[in-house]
């Protein structure tokens, strides 16, 4: 297995990138493939260890890329004109079988579309769609759409819903996954005219489709480890993951002044701390890896665009297991 990865992505590239996928390397089965610069990458990695990239590892390689896709690029000018970018030769490499999935941390927008230009959609599909996992009470919450459709429609609300409930029995191995659509209340009657349509048409096709759909979900209740997926359309669903990240960082950044506010309040916190270490391991976004673009012919994974090498070293632990599962496979026999 090949797992392709854009070495200059994301805010933090490459150094973040590289030392992901070195601190990764002994923890997955698969080869991963570095694409960019290769000059830059080398001399980054003598800079960083030392050593010449062969000696640290040689199931690491690189692709060169002479090109970047810059995050204030127009996605699809990105991708039709700047056919060196690291980008767009990891989509080339996927599609021609050079790879088993791609990470990019980079341009979003960019990454959507050449997904859907380059690798192309799954017939059946209309919109692909960001699947995000979150942390939710002794469980994980699938969020999808989590910002690739700003507009939709409920036939895509729908394939959502069919999408996520196939990637959770494969990929998690839940068996009956409860699937439910974000709104303000409970009630049918709730939401705009997206959602209350939305609704309807979940609540008629679910059980031929397969979807265990449980009916409206307030944002209040998402975490409470009794759904496993919400759905809803991108431009909400990124709202929320922005909101919930921001969120869990206020709390872990309040709790930590609180407790070392005086040398009173230190002490008193010492015996708490393996409480605190746990609370914060589970608040913590970046162990649950990015987030699969569903609805696409190969695994293409979307890391936030801040990742640090801990969330690039998660999201190529993950991918492997995407690879692994046939998620995207299973998605395919099953559409």
């Amino acid at each position: 297995m090949k797992i392709v990865l854009d070495a200059m992505g994301g805010d933090n590239a490459p150094d973040a990138n590289i030392k992901g996928a070195i601190n990764a390397i002994n923890k997955v089965k698969a080869n991963v493939v570095l694409v960019g610069k290769e000059a830059v990458i080398r001399d980054r990695i003598k800079e960083l260890y030392g050593k010449e990239l062969e000696q640290i590892s040689d199931r690491i390689q690189i692709k060169n890329a002479e090109e970047i896709i810059e995050m204030e690029d127009t996605p699809t000018l990105a991708i039709k004109h700047k056919k060196d970018s690291s980008m767009v030769v990891g989509f080339k490499m996927l599609k021609e079988n050079e790879g088993d999935v791609f990470i990019s941390a980079g341009n979003s927008g960019a990454l959507l579309t050449g997904a859907t230009l380059i690798v192309g959609r799954i017939k059946g599909i209309d919109r692909p769609a960001l699947a995000g996992i979150l942390p939710a009470y002794k469980s994980q919450l699938l969020l999808i759409d989590a910002g690739s459709n700003t507009n939709c429609k409920p036939i895509n609300l729908l394939q959502f819903a069919q999408m996520s409930s196939i990637y959770l029995k494969n990929t998690y191995k839940i068996e009956k996954p409860a699937i439910g659509l974000l709104n303000i209340g409970t009630e049918e009657t709730k939401g705009n005219e997206l959602v209350r349509e939305s609704y309807q048409l979940l609540k008629e096709k679910s059980e031929e489709l397969g979807i265990n759909f449980v009916g409206n979900v307030e944002g209040r209740d998402a975490f409470s480890g009794e759904i496993d997926a919400i759905v809803t359309d991108g431009f909400t669903g990124n709202v929320f993951l922005k909101t919930t990240e921001g969120l869990g960082n206020f709390v872990k950044r309040s709790l930590t002044e609180s407790l070392t506010h005086n040398l009173i309040t230190k002490i008193l916190a010492i015996p708490c701390l393996p409480a605190i270490k746990r609370f914060s391991k589970t608040m913590d976004y970046k162990s649950y890896g990015g987030a699969l673009f569903l609805g696409v012919k190969k695994p293409v994974v979307k890391a936030h665009g801040s990742s640090d090498a801990l969330l690039f070293e998660y999201t190529i632990i993950q991918a492997e297991k995407f690879v692994e599962n046939k998620t995207v496979e299973k998605i395919i026999e099953q559409i």
